[in-house]
């Protein structure tokens, strides 16, 4: 019996198990590669969505978004914990009434959570919200129609990566409303006395 082991574990392995080995290590190989090519394919997508971002990081800073939306900018003390979070302070625009910088991290219920990126891009170069209204005259909405597609959907992707903030902004007020907070307000000078 130890005889016909012998015989058996020294001869040559018949061709279909060979082929069959041969096989099994390039469907072996070909599953590797195209999981590296799956994995490299997962970082460069990573890296071109990190590269957006800071792309629309850029373009929100230097566009000044963080000026009329982040609270406690326009006291000297921007709230960073709260990063374009919506402004305790409104403008008030004659005729129309008082609007304050609304909160623009992706909070679901006092944020843009519930907008999408295209939803935003709309907005900032159309001036026109998801559910149809006009964004108020302050929001220069004309200079960033200005911006390419590329761009604009740069600044979507910086706001939509931004941690969410819980943050209702007063207002709207229209013109016969008082509003609950502190006002920008444009005055006309006083006529000088006449003589």
């Amino acid at each position: 019996m130890s005889c016909m082991n012998l015989d058996h574990a020294t001869r040559p392995a018949p061709k279909a198990t060979i082929a069959w080995g041969m096989g099994l290590a390039m469907l072996v190989s070909a599953a590797f590669a195209i999981t590296i090519l799956f994995f490299v394919g997962l970082w460069r997508a990573e890296a071109a969505g990190r590269d957006q971002i800071q792309r629309g990081k850029y373009l929100v800073t230097l566009g000044l978004c963080t000026d009329c939306h982040t609270p406690g900018y326009f006291f000297g003390k921007p709230d960073a914990s709260r990063f374009l979070g919506g402004s305790e302070v409104g403008f008030e625009i004659p005729g129309l009434g008082v609007f304050h910088g609304p909160n623009l991290t992706p909070d679901k219920d006092t944020g843009l959570g519930q907008w999408s990126a295209d939803d935003i891009v709309k907005a900032i170069q159309t001036g026109a919200r998801p559910d149809g209204r006009v964004l108020a005259p302050i929001m220069p909405w004309h200079a960033f129609a200005q911006l390419t597609g590329e761009d604009a959907q740069a600044v979507a992707a910086f706001l939509k990566s931004l941690p969410a903030v819980a943050n209702k902004v007063p207002g709207p007020f229209g013109p016969a409303d008082t509003p609950s907070s502190f006002v920008f307000k444009v005055v006309a000078p006083t006529p000088p006395p006449t003589q």
